[in-house]
């Protein structure tokens, strides 16, 4: 809640700043630096590594591991040491059970690998989390969630479930299902396109029509994607992606009108 509520008040601050309300604008990027300032002082919990799920009533922190200090850094209102501990943290075996991050670490009281938000791993969180670790340029640990959950979709007729059990992946087994869970549902497949987005560093500028790429990468599993009719403003442009040893290499297909391509390797 933290995180989105920052990160809200830098978006109005910028949608403010290109309506010319320069004042309005500087009181929302002031309000999101206190706000910033006031998170790191009171959710960091030290001696876990990991941002407090909540502050109760007497504001003391509800220290427990759990999925949502992802979002921090998908909003970006994490410090930059606080980010790699909370990376290291979520991706320790206690949280990144091999198929995904769970809700809730196998460390804490409240676990249960079948519960629907105590324990279970949800594509579309796992999306949001594997964003925010290439904001603080962990793409390593957020390809390693697209590989895993490339590998349940195997297990899942290529359709990614609303959650699925957060029992620890096993040779020769596949996840484990979780019983209700929707399938097709929309936050789920939409997971697909932000994990990708996120591991090619890709980002869209209607305004200027532009495309970047910064640092695109690939995971094992896939030796090249193709993105066809990619828009950016009045523009579009189709690429086709192939991966290397480190960083993979995009190739400019097809492009209609103006629309410019930034690529940083």
């Amino acid at each position: 809640v933290q995180g989105y509520a920052y990160a809200a008040k830098l978006a109005g601050a910028a949608i403010a700043s290109s309506l010319g309300e320069a004042t309005r604008s500087t009181a929302l990027s002031e309000q999101a630096e206190i706000l910033k300032e006031n998170f790191q002082k009171f959710f960091w919990c030290e001696e876990i590594s990991i941002y407090a799920l909540a502050l109760d009533g007497e504001k003391r922190q509800c220290g427990i591991r759990t999925s949502n200090a992802g979002h921090c850094l998908y909003a970006g209102i994490a410090g930059p040491e606080q980010a790699r501990r909370v990376a290291n943290t979520l991706m320790a075996a206690q949280s990144f059970s091999g198929w995904g991050v769970r809700t809730v670490a196998t460390s804490e009281v409240r676990f249960n690998p079948m519960s629907y938000h105590n324990g279970s791993i949800w594509p579309h969180d796992n999306a949001l989390i594997a964003a925010g670790l290439c904001r603080y340029r962990a793409k390593e640990y957020a390809i390693q969630i697209l590989s895993a959950l490339f590998d349940v979709s195997v297990f899942a007729e290529y359709r990614l479930p609303e959650l699925f059990c957060g029992f620890d992946r096993r040779e020769g087994e596949g996840p484990v299902p979780y019983p209700v869970a929707c399938s097709p549902q929309s936050w789920a497949a939409a997971s697909v396109f932000l994990l990708l987005q996120a591991v090619l560093g890709m980002t869209i500028d209607g305004a200027a029509s532009r495309v970047s790429f910064v640092r695109p990468m690939l995971p094992e599993s896939l030796d090249e994607i193709q993105l066809k009719n990619v828009r950016a403003g009045h523009g579009s442009a189709d690429f086709l992606i192939r991966r290397h040893e480190r960083y993979a290499a995009v190739e400019v297909q097809r492009r209609e009108g103006e629309v410019e391509v930034f690529i940083e390797s």
